[in-house]
Parts: C-alpha cells; structure tokens; sequence
C-alpha cells in the first residue's frame, strides 16, 4: 500500500485537534487506514540548517487515490469526524464564457491517443502546498498511472502560455524546447539521450522511445508546453507566483485518465479563490469519438439494498441510519422513494473512484458504524471444500510423489519456440494464447503443454545426480471461441525421465500406477472370455476393448518422439471415446533443442476427462 508522509502539527490543525500517537493510531484504524510511523522522536534530516518537522507516516489503501497527498487525508478524516460536510466540486465556466480548448491531431493514435485536462484559476500557493500538489503529481503516476505507462501528468502555469492547444504526434527531430528547470534547448533525440543516465526519468524514456513519432502539446504560438510521458517544458513552469494553473493528461486508458483528472483538480481545488470550483476545458477530438468537455465532476447513484448491508454486517440499522453512516465517508445517500424501507439511493462523488459494487459501500457502511463495534458473527452457515478438479489433481500429486517423483512448478508462460518448434510441432495459428506485448522472447505465449517446463527444469539441473524423475499437475491454455473470453483453461498432468536409459518402461508404470488410481481399467484386444463345455460363466462377455470403460494404448507417430517409441493413450467414460495424452521417448533433436544429453522419457495427460 503507499505510504504518504503528512507533517504532523499541520494535520492535527486542520483536524481542529491534537492527538497523541496512540488516539491518532485509533483514528486511523477506525477508518480503515494505518499509522505506520510517528518520526517525533526520532531523529530528523536538517535541510538549510533547520530540522525537518515531525513527519506523519500513513499507509493508504491502494484503491483510495483520494487520500494520496495531504489535502485528501484531511478532508477525508475531517468529514468521517463530523467536521465538515462533503465538498460540493462544481465546473464553472471563465469570465469570457469561451472554454479553452486542446485539439487532437489523428496521428496522437500512434502512441498516446487520449488527453484531458482542466484549469484551476486564482490559486494560492505557499511552499507546503506547493509540494504536496508536486507529490500528489508522483504518486498517481508510481501508484494508478502505472509508472506513467497508462496516465502521464503535466501542469503548467497558464499565464505564460496562450490557448488554444493542440496535442501532436511529431517525429522526435521536429520537436525542440528547453526542458524543465534546464536552460539548453534540445529535440527529441536529444532529450532521450541528455536523460538516459537520470535516475528519476530515465526509467520512463522506452515509453516512446523506439516509437516513430513522440506526442508534444504546443500552445496557441507553438510554444512546446509538454513531451509527456517525459517531462514538461520550462517554458510554463509553476512557481509558487503562479495563479492559473493549466492541467493537461495525456494517455492510453480513459478510465484512469479520467480518475487522474478529478483526483488532481478535486484535490487542489480548495486552494482556488472559490473553493471546490474547477474550470473545464473542451477536448476537441473527433477521429476516435473523443471529443468531449473535461474534466467530468458529475457523481454517479447506486442503489443497495438495506437487507444486504445489514446480512453482511450483522446489523439491523434503518436505511436512514445507514444513510447517516455514510454520510461519515464522503458519499451522499437517503432511502429511495420507491422503497424507502429496503433500498438506499448512494450518490457517491468524483473523489471515490474506488467504489465500484455494492460491497464497497457495504464496507463503508461498516467502517462509520465502527469495526469494533460490529457483532460477532459464528460463520456455520457455509462449508468450504477443495474444487472438484483441484482436489483429483491433488491425489494424482500425493499418488506421483510416493512413487518417488519429484514435483516441479515452473511458469505458465514460455517462447513460442520451445512451445512448439522446439519440440517438432507446429503452431496452426488457433491453438496458442499470444501475448500482446511480449517484453522478452521467453515469455511469449500460454503454454499448451507441460513439457517444456519439464524439459527446461531438467536442463537447469543437469548437474543433478540421474535418474530425474520430475512431474507437474497444472493448467494449460488453448484459444477456444466458444467460451466468453476466447480461451480456456485445461488441467493437465506431465512426468519426465532423464537417464542413462530411456525410461520408457518407467514413464508407462507410473501411467498405469495413475489409472489404477483413477480406478480405471487396462484394457488389451485379446481380451474376453469364452465359456468352456460344462462351464457357466455369470458375467459379461466383452470380445474387444473398445466395448467397456477403461484406458488402453495405441501406437502413435509423432514428430515430437523417437519413431516407433510412442504411445497414444486412450479412454472410454461411460461409453464415450477420448484421446487424453500420450507418451514416449523424445526424439533425438529434442534433446537437442533443449540441451540434454540423456534421453528423455514424457508422460502428458488431460484430467479434466475423469470428473
């Protein structure tokens, strides 16, 4: 979770209050956050010959974007204690009636598609605050922003640049302006490698930097006013003079652009000469349908059931006291006038982005109605109990590892290569979960078999006294369009032999070990009976083993093993026939894909066909 560092003293006077360590330490708890250190009395840094102040250390839930700087944290602690009402955040239009306006240009679809922004007028600025607004800015971007891959923030001082903008994708040798707090005009190419060895940005340059074009904001004069995700120009750098303060983000996920936005205008707006007041901009941007006004303050109303707050929690509250609670975490709610008694309206605000089902706000309910006082509840009512799948693969886990197997457990993820190549198969385009954005060649499709983790378990243990005798009970992944997200998972079952000998005969007992297990029978086509002169034989004759349940071996010729040393391994359920694995000896360039000088032995199956 981050930890967010608030000056004790200034907290405690917006509080209205000081507290002792221990009853700041309840506050805390009783609101669902954490004090994870006091630094009073501990020692300090000293900056310019004076001590840093007494530092508050609070752990914030991840999902609570809202409580990420100071401002947040008070507002939020001072509405749970009755303080203060939930601010009323509201989009005026400026004086001149005419919003500003970012124009998007169509080849910003290349590497940064979205932007939005808004424009907070008369701000007062002290030096506190001012860094509070610069933490908050690295925070989103460390925490919801995804070190700046999704969301990137620039703010600039509205008073030196001229509107309208416009947001372009140009090719990095076009763009030239001073960077912030630099006093050498660089373009793109220059910039990339000025900051390669910089510890703070350097991290984010391969975020555009092998793209063809970089996205640049210029304003009405063509002054440069960000290269995000990068850095912003000095050009309209805030001070702690500046009044008109230009947000603009730019990015490629709309809901956290849209959450980043509020969270810095929501946030800071109290400092505005009308506070709670944001001045909107309009996003022109109509090749992708993005054109709209932003940022969006409006709140959103869902509906909860007062019987299920009240189930979850072990309560029996009224919907006016629970809308009372709720009142407590910044969201607005009154009984419903359709059903007063057994349904709550809840208007949550632009602020608690995190809210997202009902069972976030039940959670709220029972954070102002007090952990502690909530009543015990026996939990008898339900009954836990292993999946079905997962509890036959655990016996075919426990039956390998008293055989004398040792189980491994490598990635799900492998190369393409060693999925299919590797192992002489081919990949027919329908059968392979693609990553979209590989960040290495090992890691580039689902695996849809368990061998090449075996095979490479093997090789990162050569040194490893022989026999090995490895084997892995886990889900493989194949594209299937019939399901709802286009694949699906298999659980499947794999051993391995490494050895001076083959091994054959020991990856075949250890299949017939496992089916007697699965109580299933080995069928030959020899098998029958005839009944004899004078003989009464008072059971079924079967003539071939085609006609009765049980599993049964069929040679295979399969590029993937040494030819006429492989198995196909078939079962019959209740009257239905299945291929369910196979096994044999690898082939010779196998071993050799994969750096073995033994030979290899392997066992695959499908479980999934004995539930």
């Amino acid at each position: 979770m981050p930890t967010i560092s608030v000056d004790k003293y200034d907290l405690f006077e917006a509080l209205g209050r000081k507290y002792t360590t221990t009853e700041f330490e309840d506050l805390c708890f009783e609101f669902g956050i954490e004090l994870d250190e006091d630094t009073e009395n501990e020692e300090r840094p000293v900056v310019d010959g004076v001590q840093e102040p007494p530092q508050l250390k609070i752990e914030i839930p991840a999902n609570r974007y809202d409580m990420l700087c100071f401002e947040g944290i008070a507002l939020m602690l001072n509405i749970f204690l009755g303080r203060r009402p939930t601010p009323n955040f509201r989009l005026v239009q400026p004086a001149t009636g005419d919003l500003h306006t970012v124009t998007v240009l169509e080849d910003t679809l290349k590497v940064r598609p979205l932007v939005g922004g808004a424009i907070l007028r008369n701000v007062k600025f002290t030096q506190k605050n001012y860094d509070s607004f610069i933490a908050l800015q690295d925070k989103l971007h460390q925490n919801l922003a995804r070190q700046r891959t999704l969301v990137a923030i620039g703010t600039h001082d509205l008073d030196t640049i001229k509107a309208p903008f416009t947001y372009e994708a140009r090719p990095p040798q076009d763009i030239s302006f001073v960077p912030l707090n630099q006093t050498k005009k660089m373009n793109g190419e220059e910039l990339m490698a000025f900051y390669e060895k910089d510890k703070h940005l350097g991290r984010y340059l391969n975020i555009i930097r092998d793209k063809p074009v970089y996205p640049v904001i210029y304003d009405a004069n063509r002054v440069v006013c960000s290269l995000p995700p990068i850095i912003n120009s000095d050009h309209s750098k805030i001070t702690l003079n500046s009044k008109n303060v230009f947000i603009e983000c730019t990015a490629t996920d709309r809901t956290k652009l849209d959450i980043v936005v509020n969270m810095m205008v929501t946030m800071f707006s109290v400092y505005a000469a009308e506070p709670f007041t944001v001045e909107p901009i309009k996003i022109i941007s109509d090749h992708n349908g993005q054109t709209r006004i932003s940022p969006n303050l409006s709140s959103r109303t869902e509906t909860v059931e007062v019987d299920y707050l009240n189930g979850c929690l072990g309560l029996s509250e009224s919907a006016e006291s629970i809308s009372k609670l709720l009142t407590k975490m910044a969201v607005a709610a009154k009984p419903s006038e359709k059903d007063p008694n057994a349904i709550i309206e809840v208007t949550i605000p632009p602020t608690r982005a995190d809210i997202l089902h009902r069972c976030d706000i039940m959670e709220d309910v029972g954070i102002a109605y007090g952990f502690n006082r909530l009543p015990r509840i026996s939990v008898t009512k339900t009954v836990g109990a292993p999946l079905t799948l997962n509890k036959l693969a655990d016996i075919v886990r426990l039956e390998c590892g008293m055989a004398g197997w040792s189980e491994v457990m490598p990635l799900i993820l492998c190369s393409h290569d060693e999925n299919f190549a590797w192992l002489n198969r081919k990949d027919d385009g329908k059968t392979a979960v693609r990553l979209a954005n590989p960040k290495t060649t090992e890691y580039q499709i689902v695996r849809t078999s368990l061998i090449p983790g075996l095979l490479k378990t093997i090789r990162e243990n050569k040194g490893h006294s022989v026999p090995i005798r490895v084997f892995e009970t886990s889900d493989v992944v194949f594209k299937d369009e019939a399901a709802e997200r286009r694949a699906r998972n298999e659980r499947h079952f794999a051993a391995a032999w490494y050895g001076k000998a083959s091994g054959f005969e020991e990856v075949h007992g250890l299949l017939d070990r496992v089916m007697a297990m699965l109580r299933q029978a080995f069928l030959t086509h020899d098998e029958g009976l005839q009944a004899g002169p004078g003989k009464d034989i008072d059971f079924a004759v079967t003539p071939t083993h085609q006609k009765r349940d049980g599993y049964w071996l069929e040679p295979v010729d399969e590029a993937t093993f040494f030819p006429g040393r492989a198995a196909a391994i078939y079962v019959r359920l209740g009257g239905k026939t299945a291929r369910i694995g196979e096994f044999g000896i690898l082939h010779p360039s196998v071993l050799e894909n994969f750096e073995l000088k033994y030979p290899v032995s392997t066992l695959e199956v499908n479980l999934e066909v004995f539930l």
